[in-house]
């Protein structure tokens, strides 16, 4: 099979779990104006905790639907304690507090998994090959694919067609017109923080099998998130999603073409992007 097209469906793949880590980056700042450097870490969180899962007995598919939960749970926990004290002050304390996080608990994963890598294998079920035709791929990139487009629809179901996602965007606009009207705009920042950190935790269980578990991919992670967040627009779900599907098929086609370079590329393409079209590709105009 030609490698361009098996490069291409790499990159549609990995774009995917970059969509999934890059859009809860965007819906934390669309609505709460946090500027959040800890999001690497609840990716970073979300392999190792698939991975202590396996160690524990369960198999991958109670490990991929837990994980993202409990990262879920301990970002709501840091949100509803620590962090909305934090929301009232200038960026520069959101920006030292959430490294400061990120930094705890890479160290945190280092002093208990160690600083070496851990492997995880896919399941039995999606080991070994899928073969179409002259189209010849892995069996889990392929699920990863259509799970992430699941959950792709799944999330844009909730922003856009529930009362919570009517919320979020109207808190995204104005969080004071939001409390005027009754809500509990404070139970709704918790929520929101929650969901983002569980795209991270459910970005990281499912890449774990395909790059493995190390104390360092939050940091690679965060620089991917920012990425995204920048070419897709802030705040834009659609955007994070077109955004996600370029840097994946462009680092992939890059590690073809010029493998040193590939990681480069990309953040020339968000240097070209915030000078042609500061507000990103789908971005609104603040």
């Amino acid at each position: 099979m030609n490698i361009y097209l098996l490069q291409i469906a790499n990159g549609i793949g990995i774009g995917m779990l970059y969509f999934l880590l890059g859009v809860g980056l965007s819906i934390v700042f669309g609505l709460l104006r946090f500027v959040n450097f800890s999001h690497g870490a609840f990716f970073l969180l979300g392999a190792y905790v698939s991975f202590e899962l396996g160690q524990l007995g369960l198999d991958f598919w109670w490990s991929l639907l837990l994980a993202p939960i409990l990262v879920g749970a301990f970002a709501w926990l840091i949100e509803k304690c620590v962090l909305r004290h934090i929301y009232p002050l200038p960026h520069h304390f959101h920006i030292l507090f959430t490294v400061g996080l990120a930094l705890v608990i890479q160290e945190a994963v280092i002093w208990y998994w160690g600083p070496l890598g851990n492997n995880i294998a896919p399941p039995e079920l999606l080991q070994g090959v899928v073969i179409l035709g002259d189209f010849i791929y892995p069996a889990y990139r392929l699920f990863v694919i259509g799970f992430t487009a699941v959950m792709a629809l799944l999330l844009w179901w909730v922003l856009e067609k529930t009362r919570l996602g009517s919320i979020v965007r109207a808190g995204s606009e104005s969080t004071e017109m939001v409390s005027l009207l009754g809500i509990n705009i404070n139970r709704i920042f918790s929520l929101v923080f929650a969901l983002g950190a569980f795209t991270a935790g459910l970005a990281g269980a499912l890449a774990a099998p395909i790059r493995g578990a190390e104390p360092f991919m939050g940091i690679e992670a965060l620089g991917i998130a920012f990425v995204v967040v920048v070419i897709g627009g802030l705040g834009s779900f659609s955007g994070a999603l077109v955004a996600g599907l370029l840097v994946g098929i462009m680092q992939s086609l890059m590690s073809t073409i010029w493998s040193e370079g590939a990681f480069l590329t990309i953040y020339i393409a968000m240097a070209a992007v915030m000078l042609l079209r500061p507000n990103g590709l789908l971005g609104r105009a603040s």
